[in-house]
């Protein structure tokens, strides 16, 4: 066979994920961001209608999610994310504490300017978010501004856990921004950004950990 035969060979369309997939996918970033407050009730017809999909696949996404710690299942078929409660704010925020100023300084070595100025981006597209009042795209990039560090600690293992606790406090996260009103991003991400160009890692650590318990504790009634 010739070169330009194998060259001019139509490439195989790309395989669509099973709906159960994409149902998590979505359903799983919603939960993340803040879509769903603390508490708030679904049904499995609601969703899968909300999809496109039948009952099944809807069923298999919140059971996945279920097993993250992201819904609660109750027997009659309802679901509903975790309700606000002081211990489970003070667990998800000693969590967060032990996690993320262990990936960040993993990420220190390779935090060169072009990532601090990416960081410095992202945290003006927080202040847009503010300004806006979208407490989803506030959530969203917050957590952007932390992945964006985090991903260069390749340390994928420490990253999951970290990404599955943000899984279950988005909808904390949320009451968070609607309770505290904040007029700028968190000055701890300043912080942060300038101990990184300073090489200041134990300046670091406690920036990261005043930036993702402060706020949360603030919500303990």
């Amino acid at each position: 066979m010739s070169t330009l035969a194998v060259l001019e060979r139509p490439k195989k369309p790309e395989k669509k994920p099973p709906s159960h997939e994409v149902v998590y996918r979505q359903l799983r970033t919603r939960v993340m961001h803040g879509a769903i407050r603390p508490g708030q009730s679904l049904t499995l017809r609601g969703i899968a209608r909300d999809f496109g999909v039948s009952t099944a696949p809807a069923r298999d996404a919140v059971r996945r999610l279920v097993a993250e710690g992201a819904f609660q299942f109750s027997s009659s078929g309802r679901v509903s994310t975790p309700e606000l409660t002081n211990a489970r704010i003070e667990e998800l925020a000693e969590l967060r504490a032990l996690l993320e100023p262990e990936l960040a300084s993993r990420a220190m070595p390779r935090a060169h300017n072009a990532l601090t100025e990416r960081m410095l981006a992202i945290n003006s597209i927080i202040d847009e978010m503010i300004v806006k009042g979208d407490a989803e795209g506030y959530v969203r990039t917050n957590l952007e501004f932390h992945r964006t560090l985090y991903l260069r600690a390749h340390a994928p293992a420490m990253l999951g856990l970290t990404e599955t606790v943000w899984l279950q406090s988005g909808p904390t996260m949320r009451m968070l921004y609607e309770r505290l009103q904040r007029k700028e991003a968190s000055q701890n991400h300043r912080k942060i950004i300038a101990a990184l160009r300073a090489g200041d890692e134990p300046g670091l650590r406690l920036a990261i950990r005043m930036d993702v318990t402060q706020g949360l504790r603030m919500l303990m009634s």
